[in-house]
């Protein structure tokens, strides 16, 4: 395996540092772990189209697009009321 170098910020580097440290690892193993475990965006959409047609094949659930955004913007405006200091 080769190694790579990515230019950040050197505070954003000393954050996934001392994030990587508490967890009991180097940064380098941090960052490892970080990119196997995130998910692309197409990785992302596959998964919510998998859940979809399993939620349509469980119980007939098929929301419209509009119903989809209706669903997408509650959540927003849930997860904008917990996040406020």
């Amino acid at each position: 395996m080769s190694d790579a170098n990515v230019r950040i910020p050197e505070e954003a580097k000393d954050r996934l540092a001392a994030i990587a440290a508490a967890e009991g690892l180097s940064l380098r193993a941090y960052l490892a772990r970080l990119a196997e475990t995130m998910l692309t965006p197409a990785e992302r959409a596959e998964r919510a189209e998998k859940a979809r047609a399993a939620l349509r094949a469980w119980n007939g659930y098929a929301p419209t697009p509009a119903e989809q955004d209706e669903l997408d913007d509650e959540l927003d405006r849930r997860l904008a009321r917990v996040q406020r200091p």
